[in-house]
């Protein structure tokens, strides 16, 4: 199970590349890699609008089963029911971006980044056209969380 998320997460990781930083926001935090995933976390399940955790994945973590060391990086998937129906009947490939997802990373000079995507990758990405309004309150709610656990 933990090689198939690290795959999906790698997939993911490539798919942002080739696309490039035009969707993907990067707000800074203030607290540590940790204290900022457990502040999203957090505010994921206060949510009202009964968001379920998915997985919280530390690549620091990961690479120390191999003997490897990186620097501090988590990654938050979350999602609910309600963000799948009205995306995947029409637009089955935007599953390959859902559930959503929210990294935490520390830079190379210290610095705790939040990062996400945007509705827009998924409408350019995936060609959706008529559900801009669901596409930005998408975004939105993604954003408040982000907010949430930087600020």
């Amino acid at each position: 199970m933990r090689t198939l998320l690290l795959g999906l997460v790698v997939a993911a990781a490539c798919a942002s590349q080739v696309l490039g930083d035009s969707n993907l926001v990067k707000i800074p935090s203030r607290y540590s890699v940790i204290e900022t995933m457990d502040r999203l976390e957090a505010a994921v399940k206060a949510s009202s609008n009964d968001f379920q955790i998915f997985s919280r994945v530390n690549f620091q973590e990961l690479a120390a089963t191999r003997g490897d060391k990186i620097r501090p990086g988590q990654l938050l998937i979350f999602g609910r029911g309600g963000l799948l129906q009205p995306l995947l009947p029409e637009f089955p490939t935007s599953a390959i971006d859902l559930p959503l997802k929210v990294l935490v990373w520390e830079d190379d000079v210290g610095k705790i980044w939040v990062a996400y995507n945007t509705g827009e990758l998924l409408r350019e990405r995936h060609n959706i056209k008529g559900r801009d309004e669901f596409l930005k309150r998408m975004t939105e709610v993604t954003a408040s969380f982000a907010k949430k656990a930087s600020e």
